[in-house]
């Protein structure tokens, strides 16, 4: 009984690591996330700021070369 009784508190003690290795798992991935969906935000407001106001055709721009 004794030794089963140490069985389960060691296995105990591994599932308590391993939950708390996950949860910093977690807790980094979700920073990762914030930090990804706040660098989308800024690129897409850098992109709506470089759309043109009205429509211009690229057969009207004059290339590179001249």
């Amino acid at each position: 009984m004794e030794s089963r009784l140490t069985e389960l508190e060691i296995k105990i003690s591994f599932t308590e690591d391993q939950l708390e290795e996950l949860n910093k798992i977690v807790y980094r991935q979700q920073q990762q996330i914030e930090f990804l969906v706040n660098e989308v935000r800024t690129l897409r407001d850098q992109v709506n700021g470089l759309q043109p106001t009205e429509f211009r055709s690229l057969r009207d721009e004059i290339p590179p070369h001249y």
